[in-house]
């Protein structure tokens, strides 16, 4: 799966999103984006060098950093064609 346009990849994570994932299913970004990484068979330099992003930004990305450049972190979920947006919080974040 290593030679996979960026088209084909959205498109192959798509359907691993909305087989695996329900309408409403909650998960933290850095679990979203390293289970995403993982079922394509990418590693992080791999991912990385896609997302137009360091290593080290997609490492603290996937430890689940709390403090990292939004513009960032939205072109790595670019790659899986999702950004990062408003939700509402649920009672373990009030």
């Amino acid at each position: 799966m290593k030679n996979l346009s960026y088209r084909t990849l959205k498109g192959v994570i798509r359907q691993y999103l909305q087989y695996w994932y329900p309408k409403g299913y909650i998960m933290d970004i850095a679990t979203f984006v390293k289970e995403k990484r993982r079922a394509v068979a990418l590693t992080q330099p791999e991912l990385a060098d896609k997302a137009g992003v360091g290593l080290r930004f997609l490492r603290e990305l996937e430890q689940g950093k709390p403090s990292l450049r939004l513009d960032k972190v939205n072109q790595v979920l670019g790659l899986f064609g999702f950004e990062v947006g408003a939700v509402p919080q649920t009672k373990r974040h009030a």
